[in-house]
């Protein structure tokens, strides 16, 4: 299959469901007019793939600066493997180092703090500026505390969400270590939309396939605020019933709006208290501060509304924003694919404007892998187009779908799972 994201460029949709980027010329050559600064917020999904797609599109003529605090990005994919004990956080962590040295990407290491868009420019937490032409801002999300009741600074130390790949994903994991055979663990989560819809039904199934082999004595109880599964739901639904019968309970319409961290319990909407022996709470979630901060956020004070021909902002001009931040089009999942696929149709966007070209609409592919144990491993995918009559990306009627029920290919879509990451890493970040 074959998306046309611009005249200019190719993408091409792999076997694993990754997206891979080539045009015609090299990334290394800086022949031809520069075209002009861009500054990119974020080296998520969203942010390093735009940021090498635009050096690698434009042939060198954008000078692209990357602005993120971290040296080495820390895939959210996958890390609910290290909670499950079956790859470590290194197995899931790459340097930037790559976009610099084979790209010629700027990189900052550093926050921005602020965004003045009628100067054009950034300024960072370390007392800098950055003066763009475009800028893309891929800042992830925020969690929205203030609406639970005891989860202060001093309880979000204890009572761990885990929902930003990093440090939080070793210290649950020590969590998970540290309790005794016959404990329970506790996993709250937010109504939809968040952030990769199937995660929490993987992170479920991850402890439990841990608890199963090492703690068999143990349970996990997964409150979802949700009235049902939100995503893969015959899958999980047959992975809870048959690989961890007895071990994982689950519960829907279970809203948390109190957390008690020194007494290890949850209270829901309806005033059942529930006690546990690791919590794992994953809040409600917005749009980051930056995007607040900057006015980007149009929709439900969460989300940044954008045009999806090009990602550009509905509320400020010449500013992109990408992946979870975004103001989801009908059906388009928060996920690092998707992110990924943000990131390729702004860059695209973004050299056919400063080139004085007019954008083509583009097509994005999405596959959203999750593992029910250490080896098997399922997914659900789709195709969007741009709707001309509505404005908007649609998923493509009859595209995409979940895996089948065999569970022998389960074990065939493990392998793909994880080549689909080693991939997706490389075209970002390589």
């Amino acid at each position: 299959m074959t998306n046309q994201l611009s005249r200019r460029t190719l993408l091409k949709v792999g076997a694993s469901g990754t997206a891979l980027a080539a045009i015609g010329g090299c990334a290394s050559m800086s022949g031809g007019t520069p075209l002009g600064p861009v500054v990119v917020v974020g080296g998520g999904y969203g942010g390093a793939t735009a940021a090498k797609d635009l050096r690698m599109w434009a042939e060198g003529r954008i000078q692209v600066t990357l602005v993120e605090p971290n040296r080495s990005f820390v895939s959210c994919p996958m890390s609910n493997l290290v909670l499950g004990g079956s790859r470590s956080i290194d197995q899931i962590t790459v340097p930037y180092s790559g976009l610099e040295k084979n790209h010629g990407v700027k990189l900052v290491h550093d926050m921005v703090v602020a965004i003045d868009a009628a100067k054009r420019e950034v300024r960072l937490a370390g007392g800098g500026t950055l003066g763009y032409d475009r800028l893309v801002v891929s800042p992830g999300i925020e969690f929205m505390y203030e609406g639970i009741a005891g989860m202060n600074a001093a309880a979000q130390q204890q009572v761990l969400h885990a929902w930003k790949a990093g440090p939080q994903t070793v210290a649950l994991r020590r969590q998970l270590e540290a309790m005794p055979d016959g404990g329970t663990v506790l996993i709250s989560m937010p109504l939809a939309p968040y952030r990769c819809p199937p995660g929490p039904y993987e992170r479920a199934c991850q402890i439990a396939w841990y608890l199963k082999t090492a703690k068999p004595k143990s349970k996990l109880l997964l409150l979802d605020a949700n009235p049902d599964i939100t995503s893969k739901k015959p899958l999980f639904s047959r992975a809870f019933g048959e690989d961890y019968k007895g071990i994982v309970e689950y519960r829907t319409a279970a809203v948390v709006n109190e957390v008690d961290a020194g007494g290890k319990s949850f209270k829901t909407e309806f005033g059942d208290v529930i006690k546990g022996d690791v919590l794992n709470f994953i809040p409600p979630m917005r749009a980051a501060n930056i995007a607040r901060d900057a006015g980007l956020i149009t929709a439900n004070n969460r989300w940044c509304g954008v045009d999806w021909v090009t990602l550009e902002s509905t509320a400020v001009k010449n500013v992109h924003v990408l992946g979870d931040a975004t103001l989801s089009a009908p059906a388009m999942p928060k996920s690092g694919h998707m992110a990924n696929q943000h990131g390729k149709a702004a860059a695209a966007a973004i050299v056919e404007l400063m080139s004085g070209r007019t954008p083509s609409p583009p097509m994005m592919a999405n596959t959203c892998y999750s593992y029910i144990d250490d080896k098997n491993a399922v997914h659900v995918s789709s195709v969007h187009r741009w709707v001309p009559d509505k404005k908007t990306i649609e998923p493509v009627q009859g595209s995409g779908g979940i895996s089948t029920q065999d569970r022998a290919s389960w074990a065939l879509e493990g392998n793909y799972a994880w080549g689909w990451a080693q991939t997706i890493w490389a075209d970002m970040l390589v």
